[in-house]
């Protein structure tokens, strides 16, 4: 002859204690600051990584100092060019050289276009 339905009731300890604040050790606010910067140090890495293209003064062996420049006339070639101002090498070595200089893709060039070529010898 018991109580059938009798509400269970919180210890007393747990309506005593108070909520407290998350508080973090060094070691935590280390990490968390850690984390929280590690988007910015990923994207400066990338973007560090990703302009390797635009790096100057790597001396490659040919120490080209000083330049001309010429016009593309309608129904030039590069290869025309390369005859025209190195005729005793071989036409494929300047017109790499050109191209490297320049930047150039490929060897297709347009009327107008202005182009730096190696002076000769």
């Amino acid at each position: 002859m018991g109580v059938a339905n009798a509400a269970p009731t919180m210890p007393a300890f747990a309506a005593a204690t108070p909520r407290t604040r998350l508080r973090l050790t060094r070691r935590g606010r280390i990490v968390v600051t850690g984390l929280a910067a590690l988007p910015l140090a990923i994207g400066v890495l990338v973007g560090v990584l990703s302009s390797g293209g635009a790096v100057a003064g790597i001396d490659d062996g040919r120490a080209a100092t000083t330049f001309e420049t010429v016009e593309v006339g309608a129904g030039d070639t590069l290869w025309g060019i390369a005859e025209a101002i190195a005729p005793a090498a071989d036409p494929r070595d300047v017109i790499y050289e050109i191209m490297r200089l320049n930047g150039l893709d490929d060897a297709v060039v347009q009327p107008g276009q202005q182009l730096v070529l190696p002076a000769a010898g």
